[in-house]
């Protein structure tokens, strides 16, 4: 068709793409993202492994800062190829590399949030950034603990679950048949069983709530079922333990992918997350089991989170987020964070604050010309001109501190950047640290989100991607 319309046109061919479309694509959202950092007062980081299809490994590293409009942008940066072992020599070095390739000074990054790897760890405790643990990451191993701890009565109740997915993920008639149950009963979108998955506890909780919410529908298909096969049954026994895990588990599942947002402030909310004594409290009408549950992820929580930098921060991102500000912490931890914030605020400005050049003539230089005497107003002469007052920047930051805690807290519902885009200019101090600390993601989820990505882009239709073309199409992917 192309030939008969234009002989002489040639359509673009893999190399075009290849060599030309998309590294000029690449260069071009590359140019507009690093605008956009260098613009950013301070960059917040994390950063994952992950090894393609063909094996081979590779480092993500996404930055996460709030614009001059307040709004809270997060950007894949790097999918670098690497092959040498991962010591926490090589990592660092390869963190300060991708900086670097981008023009971000360490001195702009907030913090890193990472899992609790100790070549990672070690790697950011060498080059003396800021670090949080992925809650993520915390919040599994916590979970997984505390099933694993009862393994002894959930161990048969998961069991008949797996065997009833097996039952209908290898019978087509069986899925149909379900499907055709939900929908005599009015249901409009017919649900379909959920599979777990070892190392996400979350899919464990989303099975045990869906095989209880299909269980009348289930039982009928077996009823039905003439094939001769032994079909897997559930005691009563098996639903109460799985209804004293779904109790366990529920209050937890609702924050998680509030947690792993992108988009929203996550940082502030650690801190009362693990005061969330009122979200899993054990109830009077709780079986033994719920409340075990219950306890046990409570103190795990309260484990991984006793470092005291880690607290310090999490305190700082609290108070800085007016849903929340020194509501769950005392008297005496206020203070400490207070003044730790005020002396920050200072010397930030001390920093960036351009001191106004002086301006000196020849004749000044010289020494031949007298000072101007300035011309005296009817008020000065009267005395009723007062001399102007200039505030210190500790008493400015002093004073910020002061009226931002005597405002009543913010509404629950109220977005964080949303309040400082508008109240920024009542604290212009206090708003630079706003900006460093709320931009922190609370869990390394966007790393794990790009290799998701990644994972479409490096198939096994197309393995043999040089590391390069790896790094600009998932970028491209990530942040077009």
């Amino acid at each position: 068709m192309l030939a008969t319309l234009d002989a002489q046109y040639e359509p673009p061919g893999r190399k075009y793409f290849s060599e030309t479309a998309i590294p000029k694509l690449y260069d071009q959202l590359r140019g507009e993202i690093t605008s956009e950092l260098k613009e950013a007062n301070f960059v917040a980081l994390t950063t994952d492994m992950w090894s393609s299809i063909n094996m081979s490994p590779y480092m993500s590293i996404t930055a996460h800062y709030v614009s001059k409009d307040w709004t809270l942008k997060s950007k894949c940066l790097e999918t670098a190829f690497a092959p040498e072992s991962h010591t926490a020599a090589v990592l660092a070095e390869a963190l300060q590399d991708g900086l670097q390739a981008w023009g971000v000074g360490e001195e702009k990054v907030a913090c890193i949030t990472s899992d609790n790897g100790a070549n990672i760890v070690a790697a950011v405790r060498d080059l003396k950034w800021p670090w949080i643990s992925c809650f993520g990451h915390n919040l599994n191993l916590a979970v997984n603990n505390a099933l694993n701890k009862e393994k002894a009565k959930t161990e048969r109740a998961f069991g008949v679950c797996r065997q009833i997915n097996g039952a209908f993920s290898h019978s087509w008639q069986r899925r149909q048949q379900l499907r055709k149950e939900q929908e005599q009963q009015g249901i409009k979108k017919p649900l379909s069983l959920i599979t777990d998955c070892a190392t996400r506890w979350g899919s464990k909780y989303a099975m045990t709530e869906r095989i209880l919410a299909l269980l009348p529908y289930i039982r009928r298909v077996f009823a039905d079922d003439r094939s001769r096969r032994t079909l897997p049954t559930i005691s009563w026994q098996d639903v109460s333990v799985l209804e004293a895990v779904k109790e366990g588990l529920k209050s937890v599942s609702e924050f998680t992918d509030i947690m792993s947002s992108e988009r929203d402030v996550t940082i502030s909310s650690l801190l009362p997350l693990l005061h969330m004594k009122d979200t899993l409290k054990e109830k009077d009408t709780d079986v033994k089991l719920t409340a075990d549950i219950k306890r046990t992820i409570l103190e795990q929580l309260d484990n991984r989170y006793d470092n005291d930098k880690t607290i310090q921060l999490m305190r700082t991102a609290s108070l800085l987020d007016p849903r929340y500000k020194a509501h769950h912490m005392s008297a005496a931890d206020l203070d400490y964070i207070r003044c730790q914030l005020e002396d920050e605020m200072v010397l930030f400005w001390k920093r960036d604050t351009p001191r106004p050049p002086v301006r000196v003539t020849d004749e000044e230089d010289a020494g031949t010309t007298q000072p101007t005497k300035k011309k005296k107003t009817l008020g000065s002469l009267l005395g009723t001109v007062k001399p102007a007052v200039v505030a210190t920047p500790e008493q400015r930051a002093h004073a910020e501190m002061a009226n931002y805690l005597q405002e009543e807290v913010a509404d629950g519902e109220t977005n964080a950047l949303e309040w400082w885009r508008r109240n920024g200019s009542r604290f212009p101090f206090m708003a630079k640290m706003a900006q460093k600390y709320l931009c922190i993601p609370a869990t390394s989820t966007p790393s794990e989100r790009i290799f998701s990505k990644a994972g479409n882009v490096v198939t096994r239709y197309r393995s043999l991607l040089k590391p390069d073309k790896v790094n600009m199409l998932v970028f491209l992917s990530n942040n077009l």
